[in-house]
């Protein structure tokens, strides 16, 4: 006597919708794509379709799996074990177990069938049974009127668990010979967001988009040494992409980034002591979207090896032309080609700015912006503060001192603001409406990131300090697009960053600046950036 056997039931005539069981989903009928599933778990000579089609009984002919066709067969209840009670009976004889497995619950995958025979199994049931949690006030209705609460005597949410019909497991010999099929035990097994029945055309719609989901993952980095800006714009794209699941590989040393994307109730994967690549292709991918910076070879091989689509931002490493599509919008000084897209035209605004009020041109400096990014590691805040404190002061500029979540000198910050007593200071720490410190400002100082683009977005001129090398080299942050670009912040002295700010409270260059900025517009970018993102996965290319 064998362990198990599988019947999957298939009767046209209790179908909702025409024909649903030979009809298309996703590319693949709904009896096709439950006897794949069954054919994943056993042999053909194991699984059995009951069925009264002709047509039905022909795909089961020819997909290797036996068939009882009974052309008069309806079932008329939602007992399955009754209705099929017959053709149990005869398995009884050479299986001690049976699962029923629906067709009208497509999103069931055969993982999904060998986790709960093995749940049936340590449990040692007699009868599994899928179900779905829900949450819910239930009502009786009588004559057509609500009555009363089922349960409830004062009308609170309960727990409750509803029957998917999705998966049916019994013990044959329990439950079939001593002609009853309500003794022995029951457990659930819980299939949740897979639990979808198809009773109506809606439910056809959500299972088809469901199906055409694939996996995006973004691979991203985020710590004190390179700020925050590679997750602002991850999470900003991952918005966007609705029709897909979406996962976050954070690299060993981004606990910064796994903080932020934890807020967004995103599914978060945090590298071990295994290569990157290791992880990512774990997580079993369809595209790959690297926000790490600079890839290298071996890395981009391993993903490029597994067939894996990646695309990059910010990448100048050794493994960028493995890539299908990078996007380095803060480098201007790259011819662009069909696999690289580079400048302004692909940085993305966060949606907070697209109902900012960008400023006017005032007359005189009454607001000073100074922020250096996510992170601010080496706290350049700080010197640029006391370098233009007693100039606002003396003018009566007000300074808008903000610092990011990954801001590590708040305390001593807090602290030195308090003793400089200037009214017209004021520190703000992990805003999460950056839109808003820039609405009103005049004049800022900031480092030669993604900033940059935000401030000229809001028409305010800047003076731009890059806090290292790499950032040196963004050509955005220059006279051209209204930004007076001072150098690097070790190279330059206090003097310098002086003499720039007062030569900027000057309305005459701050006009110049502004009209340069007034004709920048990357509304659209977003979108365009999307749209390249999401053509990779209809790429067809091995």
């Amino acid at each position: 006597m064998k362990e198990r056997c599988i019947i999957i039931p298939a009767v046209k005539k209790n179908a909702v919708i025409p024909d649903q069981l030979v009809k298309r989903l996703a590319g693949v009928t709904l009896i096709e794509r439950a006897i794949h599933i069954a054919r994943a778990v056993m042999p053909g000579e194991d699984i059995t379709v009951l069925t009264d089609s002709q047509e039905i009984s022909l795909i089961s002919e020819r997909a290797g799996v036996g068939c009882v066709c009974q052309q008069e067969l309806r079932f008329s209840s939602l007992d399955i074990v009754s209705e099929m009670r017959g053709l149990l009976t005869g398995m009884a004889a050479r299986y001690r177990n049976c699962i029923i497995l629906r067709a009208s619950c497509p999103l069931l995958t055969w993982v999904d069938v060998e986790d709960a025979w093995k749940h049936y199994q340590e449990e040692k049931a007699d009868r599994l049974v899928t179900v779905r949690g829900v949450r819910q006030r239930i009502w009786n209705m009588r004559q057509g009127n609500l009555h009363s609460l089922l349960y409830e005597a004062h009308g609170a949410e309960q727990d409750y668990v509803v029957e998917s019909r999705a998966l049916y497991i019994l013990n044959l010999q329990s439950v079939i010979l001593d002609g009853t099929a309500q003794t022995g035990r029951t457990i659930p097994y819980f299939l949740n967001e897979r639990a979808i029945e198809i009773q109506n055309y809606q439910d056809w719609w959500i299972c088809e988009r469901l199906l055409l989901r694939r996996h995006v993952l973004f691979v991203v980095a985020g710590y004190p040494a390179i700020g925050m800006g590679h997750i602002y714009r991850a999470l900003m794209l991952a918005h966007e992409i609705t029709d897909h699941k979406i996962t976050f590989v954070c690299t060993r040393e981004s606990e910064l980034a796994v903080e932020s994307i934890a807020r967004k109730d995103y599914r978060i994967v945090r590298q071990g002591a295994e290569d990157l690549a290791h992880t990512v292709l774990a997580q079993r991918p369809d595209l790959v979207i690297n926000d790490i910076l600079d890839t290298n070879l071996h890395y981009m091989e391993g993903l490029q090896a597994a067939g894996v689509r990646c695309v990059n931002f910010e990448d100048a490493g050794s493994g960028a032309a493995l890539a299908r599509l990078t996007i380095n919008a803060l480098y201007e000084d790259t011819a662009g080609t069909e696999t690289l897209r580079c400048g302004p035209d692909y940085f993305c605004l966060r949606d907070e700015f697209a109902g900012a009020r960008r400023n006017p041109l005032r007359s005189q400096v009454r607001t000073v912006l100074v922020t250096f990014g996510g992170t601010d590691q080496r706290d350049c805040s700080r010197r640029v503060l006391d370098i233009i404190e007693p100039i606002c002061r003396a003018y009566g500029i007000a300074i808008r001192l903000v610092a990011g979540p990954g801001y590590s000198h708040r305390t001593r910050m807090e602290a030195h603001v308090r003793t400089l007593e200037n009214p017209l200071l004021e520190f703000t720490w992990a805003t999460n409406v950056m839109s808003r410190m820039m609405e009103g400002a005049d004049l800022a100082i900031c480092s030669a990131g993604r900033t940059v683009y935000e401030l000229a977005h809001m028409r305010v001129p800047g003076l731009v300090l890059a806090t290292h090398e790499r950032e040196a080299r963004h050509g955005f942050a220059r006279p051209r697009n209204g930004f007076a670009f001072v150098g690097l912040m070790d190279s330059v002295g206090d003097g310098r960053i002086r003499n720039v700010f007062l030569a900027m409270l000057k309305q005459e260059r701050r006009r110049r600046y502004w009209q340069r900025q007034d004709r920048l517009d990357f509304m659209h970018n977003k979108a365009r950036v999307v749209s390249l993102i999401l053509e990779q996965l209809k790429d067809d290319r091995v």
